[in-house]
């Protein structure tokens, strides 16, 4: 016989239900949320409140409707999430519980997942339409068309990707996977009576890449890394799906990695210049040094 859920059990899988809503862009209205869990409009209210004392939520003056304040969208991870919902039911449970303990581990806890060095941050705020707009196609698998670099574009929506400061949707068409940078998304159409089906390659290619690159086969390459700077490639992976080979006698590192599209990597591979090299295929070190050669030529008078 199935064994029936906690109090706890039902109050985590609810909160979890409801930060994955917001964290998706969605506002959430107290009597839709209670007729969803079967529950009443005032366990909802104290489930809002709940979780107000942790998170960035906004009220629509109008509707009544609850939201995730934009600068937050899509940061918290599902291990983040189950995380806010298990304490919040503890908090709830056990009242003697100490709550500035409660505050001091998820904030310490936030510093860790969302804390970010080296990168400018757009301003989520001026997204938020987007924002919404966006997760309700995704949500309902509604095709979409806009404006982009000047040209329309009809599309599957799939996922809102952040990547080093910016705000990206994922969209697939004719079931290739493209990247299409928000801040230069305009004249947005839902097409509310044309569906489109998940398709398992573009969902795998999704899980699979990193950041924003997209390809249904992937380059492998091979780097050489001196030793001078050796240590921070044992200590990181920084250079894409990065496997080290080989280390010499001399402590340099032969590395492979994996790519997309050039871009991932030449911009990498110009920061750590003198340091690594592309030894496999040659013509992308030929590109680069190309490139080097280009940017030195003195200026056209």
């Amino acid at each position: 016989m199935k064994r029936k859920a906690s109090t706890h059990e039902r109050l985590a899988e609810r909160l979890a239900n409801i930060l994955t809503k917001l964290n998706t862009g969605y506002q959430l209205g107290v009597a839709e949320l209670a007729h969803e869990f079967q529950v009443s409009t005032r366990t909802i209210e104290r489930d809002f409140d709940r979780l107000n004392t942790y998170l960035p939520l906004l009220q629509d003056e109008y509707t009544k409707k609850y939201f995730l304040d934009p600068v937050y969208l899509g940061r918290f991870k599902l291990q983040d999430i189950q995380n806010f919902a298990q304490l919040s039911g503890i908090s709830e449970l056990y009242p003697s519980l100490d709550m500035s303990f409660l505050r001091g581990l998820l904030d310490e806890r936030a510093n860790q997942v969302f804390s970010a060095k080296g990168y400018y941050y757009e301003n989520a705020q001026q997204f938020a339409e987007h924002f919404q707009v966006f997760a309700g196609a995704i949500h309902k698998r509604q095709k979409i068309s806009f404006i982009y670099n000047d040209r329309l574009r009809h599309v599957d929506p799939y996922r809102l990707i952040h990547h080093q400061g910016s705000w990206y949707l994922a969209a697939a068409v004719a079931d290739e996977l493209r990247a299409y940078r928000l801040s230069k998304i305009d004249q947005v159409v839902v097409h509310e009576s044309e569906l489109f089906e998940h398709h398992l390659e573009v969902l795998t290619q999704l899980e699979l890449s990193e950041g924003i690159w997209f390809a249904k086969h992937k380059q492998t390459l091979k780097i050489s890394v001196r030793p001078e700077v050796a240590l921070y490639f044992k200590q990181r992976l920084l250079l894409p799906e990065q496997q080290i080979v080989l280390e010499d006698a001399s402590g340099g590192l032969l590395i492979d990695c994996q790519i997309c599209h050039e871009m991932q990597l030449l911009p990498l591979v110009r920061y750590w210049i003198p340091y690594i090299k592309i030894i496999e295929p040659a013509h992308f070190q030929e590109k680069l040094e190309q490139d080097l050669q280009h940017y030195l030529l003195p200026p056209l008078s």
